[in-house]
Parts: structure tokens; sequence; C-alpha cells
């Protein structure tokens, strides 16, 4: 990732009612503690099948498709879910990628219009207790950016890595009732890993 990448962008935790604004349904309310696992070798090759059945949908209309989040970070630890960026002309367009997408199976599950026009969609997969979740965006939105640093970051980097994955394992611990409340949990850690990787002293990546 070049050095003037985007700088950290915190969001604010999210309220039960922002939660429930946004969410396409009724919110799902965990029933448990949060589980992560091992990582799984075989995760980078079910965002490859992911990415395929995508662009097979979308055609040209998929302008970027990449591997985010914890699944995409070999040794570390996660939750059994493949985290996708999708970029799209216009994220705020639906109609011209939702419903392909809902005919291969995926759902919508949250609209956030006043966040990047952030776009959520999910999927079962035919792994045990695998999904994939599609994060779609507008191709110009610094977002992509900033998650793809925070990815190739803890890629290189062995003690971000672990301070992540310490943060994961004390956050899981605790009870939330939303997934969103565990997700706004790991803000801090993220912006404090955020800040060295795209900082002066980040390496090219």
């Amino acid at each position: 990732m070049a050095n003037d990448a985007q700088p950290p962008d915190p969001r604010s935790p999210s309220t039960d009612e922002e939660i429930r604004a946004h969410t396409i349904g009724e919110p799902q309310l965990l029933s448990s503690r949060v589980v992560l696992t091992d990582y799984d070798p075989e995760w980078p090759s079910l965002f490859e099948r992911e990415a395929a059945t995508i662009r097979a949908t979308l055609g040209l209309r998929a302008l970027r498709i990449e591997h985010v989040g914890s699944t995409s970070v070999p040794g570390l630890i996660a939750k059994p879910v493949i985290d996708i960026v999708l970029a799209v002309a216009d994220s705020g367009d639906e109609p011209a990628y939702v419903p392909p997408l809902e005919a291969a199976g995926y759902f919508l599950r949250i609209r956030e219009a006043d966040w990047h026009q952030h776009r959520l969609l999910c999927r079962r997969l035919q792994a045990p207790d695998a999904s994939a979740k599609l994060h779609v965006f507008s191709s110009d939105c610094p977002e992509i950016a900033r998650m793809l640093a925070f990815r190739d970051w803890l890629r290189c980097n062995a003690g971000d890595r672990e301070l992540y994955a310490r943060t994961k394992r004390a956050l899981a611990q605790q009870e939330w009732n939303y997934m969103q409340n565990y997700a706004d949990a790991k803000t801090a850690v993220v912006g404090e890993i955020m800040a060295r990787a795209v900082g002066p002293s980040a390496p090219e990546l």
C-alpha cells in the first residue's frame, strides 16, 4: 500500500436504533458469545470460488473484487466468514447489481446510505459453518484503500497481527447484543494499527 493511502476513518459505535435502521429485516440478536476459529488454509479457496461467481454474475459491472477481513490474513484467528469487497460504478444504484446477485444466492442485509453508500450482501457457503459477506462500495470510495491497507499490513507485520488477535480473543469473551457491537468494539485497535499501516514508515505494499 502506498504511503499516501487514506488515513484512518474510524466510525462511531452504532446505536441499537442505527443498527435496526440500516438492517434489511430484523437484526439478529447474538444468542451466544462470538466464536473464533484458527486460520483455515481453505479460506482463500472459498474466496476464489465466490469471486468467480460474482464475476460470472456481474461481468464488467464488477470493477474490483478483493478478499479482506481476518480470513484474508494467513495465521489470524477469525469467524468463518469470507469478507469480500466489491467495487462497482455506483454502490447506491442497487438495481444495477443487487438483483443479479440475489439470483446467485446473495441477499441484501445492510444499507448504509450515510456511510460511503455501503451495501452488505450475505450468502451461506457449502463449507461447514462458513458464509460470505459482500461489501459493496463505489470504485472511488476511500474505504476500499483503507481495508486493503489494513489487510496488507497484518499480512506482513507479525506484531500487529498478534495484537489484533489478542484483542479479538478478549472481546469474544464478552457478551454483545449484535455482531455489530463486537465489530465496533475493535475500532480503537483498528485505528491504532491503521495509523502504522498508512504512516510515513509504512512499507510500499
